[in-house]
């Protein structure tokens, strides 16, 4: 079990903030880019992320960086809705 809570706690002493996101089977936002750095970490289901042209399928708890300024793109491509956490850098 993924403890957001705590996932919360620690991103907010790195100085990120952390926030859900939930996601139906299929959906996509492409090519974005942020002015801060980016941490995500899947809940549950199956995401896609690319990041600067390099895709990552990462499993439920692993947190992925995506730094200032990187073009990338998120794709839920399960069957079953994915609810992801995201925080941005200040």
């Amino acid at each position: 079990m993924i403890d957001r809570e705590q996932i919360a706690d620690d991103w907010a002493t790195r100085g990120f903030s952390c926030d859900l996101w939930i996601d139906p089977p299929g959906q996509s936002w492409e090519n974005f880019t942020h002015a801060t750095d980016e941490l995500v970490i899947v809940l549950e289901g199956e995401m896609e992320f690319e990041v600067e042209g390099k895709v990552h399928h990462p499993p439920p708890g692993e947190e992925l960086f995506i730094p200032a300024g990187a073009v990338h793109s998120a794709r839920n491509i399960g069957s079953t809705t994915a609810r992801w956490l995201y925080g941005y850098g200040g």
